[in-house]
């Protein structure tokens, strides 16, 4: 991949002059049916009035539809070079800054771009390059940068985890003592340049140093015990470096997004994260900084560290999830600093209460003193959809309750607007009887749903019989080898799958002929899996095209966007439904198509569903009840079809909960609430099942160690838990002493790398299993689903799966 390494040159450099276009964002589209915001006129790329106080904290990176996926996915092909995908990269760039600028924003922020994902870039910005992929020094090519990404044939990618409590998955650095840091990727004063070209004044953005050590582990072979703040000194100096580049580039503003400081810190950590900042005061000077925070509150002695930083200028808030701030700053904030007040939600996407948010900036205000206080967005917009203008199939109704990034942009700014005494009063009118609507439209409340998931408050629905006893039951039934081999649930989804898919939606192709091709599809994927040998297998969720999506579109309460796509990780992108209103099961969703797959084979085949609490973490929730109400009335949703597909005759049906940690709270003061009823809500689901029908749940990508009595309080029968990317981090939890009697499944390769193991990797995998868990017990599985792999890579990889399984039961038999 040596080719790919990028020469040390400005981006534009080597792009052409002339970029082709993509189509810009819209302005603000809810209860005013896509009028635009007037622009305004420019000189020398600032505006002649004066701007209002507006800023946004990141921005969507992937394109209104998904122009960075598809070519990254073409380079990563071979199909495009290095100049395409450039040339891709800065026109999304321009696009995005281009609209901030035209719709008033202030402060626009810089480097919030990414060809993969943020800390991946402060990684290459720091040259913390992991010695497997043969970097020595200079500046960071694509060849390095996206084999830490995705690996290659040779060596493993890095650990890839959730962002705090969100579905954006980040790269997880892998640090040690003897870590050598460098200034090897000048990305952000590039992306400074690049925009400065432009006319636009940007703030370059950076993971500020304490969230990325504190969010990275230990490298291989270094003690787990070790300290990342004892690296804070050797990583200050590549910051300065970065700040002396930037002010020479000419910026006069920096903003470190430090959300670490929502967390739980102890007073070691918050001193670090002082000296930090006073360290760099010296290099900072001549640049006013924003210290950026959200997700949640930050804490009392974690916001008394901050704000008494000198170095400062701004403090940014979450207002929407960080309700208890308020507090904070009427008990005191700096005299003379800026507020930035993230009062535009930047997770959801529903239309801001304009009016209630006017209120808070102004008691604000009040507190803080007049133009002190900056109107943002709570986090960085990168969680929400791109532009509700390319949104065809939304009525005008829910249009009008709407509001992504693009929108959310005009939103931003007619806040600070109205602040400043400029209030668009035809806006404010509109968006209040949007609000209004959504309040009193019948299509919100289903009072029977309500009054079931009242009812199902009173039980804690745990199944009649131990888990030990299902077992054996379940055993004498299905007559299983000792480490039994499955697969997550999902098999390669092909173009010509994709394409049966559209045509069958857009009704092109007839009932007959998609079901007939989606036989033939199931018919492939079970062949395969018997010619491997595999012990439980699935039907490959060829009708399906999102886990999440496909139920949601045979649920009441659920909406469905055309181009709502959110990064997820790289080029991976994700569709949530929004939910808007109460949730019923109208009819089966799956009972057709896993009695059509279990009619081909004679081995188990399992029902795949996904669980309530992943439907709800993976879509955009409603916001005007608690979410637990919401995600009881799925899981009544999901109990119905378990049933239906015992009935069927279908005895192991998995219930993923991929997002279950995910959904945590970040601070430990709100983790059990959350844990006691999201694991509710999983047993409702399958409660009431007969002991031989097998319960099987899957997670991935999150750290599970601190939640493993919460998993077992599942009690699901079975559950298969991502392993290998996180370099089997999951085992020592067991290694401490935790029992776990149910059936557990470790994943013993990574999905999302395109490197397939060895038998013998596997089988030492394996065998590492068993040094902790008992072979009664372990399952042979991969990470997870196998939906973005090509039928090639699954096919050695599973076949090593086997290979491995077997090489192991033999093992155990001898001994």
């Amino acid at each position: 991949m040596g080719q790919l390494a990028l020469q040390r040159v400005s981006p534009l450099a080597s792009l052409p002059r002339r970029l082709p276009s993509l189509p810009l964002p819209s302005s603000y589209s809810p209860s005013l049916l896509f009028a635009t915001a007037s622009p305004r006129p420019r000189r020398h790329g600032f505006f002649l009035a004066r701007a209002m106080s507006s800023h946004i904290v990141g921005y969507p990176r992937i394109g209104p539809k998904r122009e960075l996926k598809f070519a990254l996915e073409s380079f990563w092909d071979g199909k495009t070079g290095v100049d395409d995908l450039q040339t891709v990269a800065a026109n999304l760039r321009n696009s995005i800054w281009k609209h901030m600028a035209d719709a008033g924003i202030k402060y626009i922020p810089s480097n919030t771009f990414s060809y993969y994902d943020q800390m991946l870039d402060t990684t290459a910005m720091l040259g913390a390059v992991p010695s497997r992929y043969g970097w020595k020094n200079g500046e960071i090519g694509f060849d390095v940068y996206f084999s830490m990404a995705r690996g290659n044939d040779s060596v493993p990618a890095m650990e890839m985890t959730k962002w705090f409590d969100t579905n954006y998955h980040y790269i997880v650095p892998e640090l040690g003592p003897d870590v050598e840091f460098s200034y090897a990727s000048h990305k952000a004063v590039d992306e400074f340049k690049e925009a400065k070209a432009l006319g636009i004044d940007t703030v370059p953005v950076l993971i500020g140093p304490l969230t990325y050590l504190l969010l990275s582990k230990p490298a291989k072979g270094v003690d787990k015990s070790f300290c990342m703040l004892s690296l804070i000194d050797k990583i200050l100096p590549i910051y300065k470096e970065v700040f002396d580049d930037l002010k020479s580039a000419g910026a006069r503003w920096i903003q470190f997004d430090e959300p670490i400081l929502v967390m739980d810190l102890d007073t070691n950590q918050l001193q670090a994260f002082s000296d930090a900042y006073s360290h760099m005061e010296s290099s900072l000077a001549g640049l006013n900084v924003l210290i950026a925070t959200y997700f949640a509150d930050v804490p009392a002695e974690a916001y008394k560290t901050l704000t008494s930083l000198k170095c400062v200028t701004g403090f940014g808030f979450d207002f929407v999830r960080g309700l208890e701030t308020l507090d904070l700053i009427k008990g005191g904030f700096p005299r003379g600093k800026l507020l930035f007040a993230g009062v535009v939600d930047g997770r959801n996407i529903w239309a801001n209460d304009l009016s209630a948010s006017l209120k808070t900036l102004q008691s604000l205000e009040e507190i803080v003193g007049k133009d002190k206080v900056v109107v943002s967005t709570s986090c960085s917009l990168l969680h929400t959809a791109v532009d509700l203008v390319n949104e065809v199939k939304l009525d005008k109704e829910l249009k009008s309750w709407l509001a992504f990034a693009a929108q959310k942009v005009v939103e931003v700014n007619a806040l600070a607007k109205s602040l400043s005494g400029v209030k668009d009063e035809a806006l404010f009118s509109a968006n209040s009887m949007g609000q209004a609507s959504r309040r009193s439209s019948p299509r919100v409340t289903n009072a029977a749903v309500q009054q079931d998931v009242a009812a199902v408050k009173k039980s804690d629905h745990r199944r009649s019989t131990e888990v030990s006893a299902r077992l054996q039951a379940q055993q004498k039934k299905l007559n299983l080898p000792a480490l039994p081999t499955t697969t997550i649930g999902s098999f390669p989804q092909t173009a010509d799958l994709r394409r049966i898919r559209r045509e069958f939606k857009a009704k092109k192709i007839s009932d007959i002929v998609y079901v007939q091709a989606i036989k033939v599809e199931f018919e492939k994927v079970v062949k395969l899996q018997e010619e491997l040998g595999i012990d439980v297998l699935v039907h490959g969720e060829a009708e399906r095209n999102d886990m999440v999506e496909y139920f949601g579109e045979q649920l009441s309460g659920f909406a469905f966007t055309s181009n709502g796509w959110v990064q997820s990780y790289g080029s991976r992108c994700v569709k949530p439904p929004i939910i808007y209103g109460d949730v019923t099961r109208p009819k089966a969703m799956t009972v057709f198509w896993s009695s059509m797959a279990q009619k081909m084979t004679q081995h188990p085949m399992k029902g795949m569903l996904t669980g309530p609490v992943t439907i709800l973490n993976w879509s955009f929730v409603r916001n005007d009840q608690p979410r637990h109400e919401t995600c009881f009335q799925i899981a009544l949703a999901i109990k119905d079809e378990v049933e239906d597909l015992e009935k069927a005759g279908i005895t192991v049906i998995q219930i993923d909960e991929a997002a279950l940690r995910e959904g945590l709270p970040l601070r430990r003061s709100e983790q059990e609430f959350y844990l006691d009823w999201a694991v509710h809500a999983f047993r409702i689901t399958n409660c009431d099942v007969q002991d031989t029908t097998q319960i099987h749940t899957h997670m991935c990508y999150s750290n599970f160690n601190d939640i493993i009595h919460s998993i077992i309080n599942m009690d699901a029968d079975v559950i298969t838990i991502e392993n290998s990317r996180s370099d089997e981090k999951l085992l020592s939890v067991f290694q401490e002493g935790v029992k776990y009697g149910a059936g557990i499944g470790p994943g013993v390769y990574d999905i999302h790398s395109p490197r397939i193991p060895s038998a013998e990797e596997i089988a030492e995998r394996i065998n590492k299993m068993l040094a902790v868990l008992d072979s009664k017990v372990l399952w042979v599985n991969p990470d997870c689903g196998l939906k973005t792999r090509k039928y090639s890579e699954v096919k050695s990889a599973l076949s090593n799966m086997v290979a491995a399984a077997k090489l192991v039961r033999s093992e155990l038999i001898k001994s």
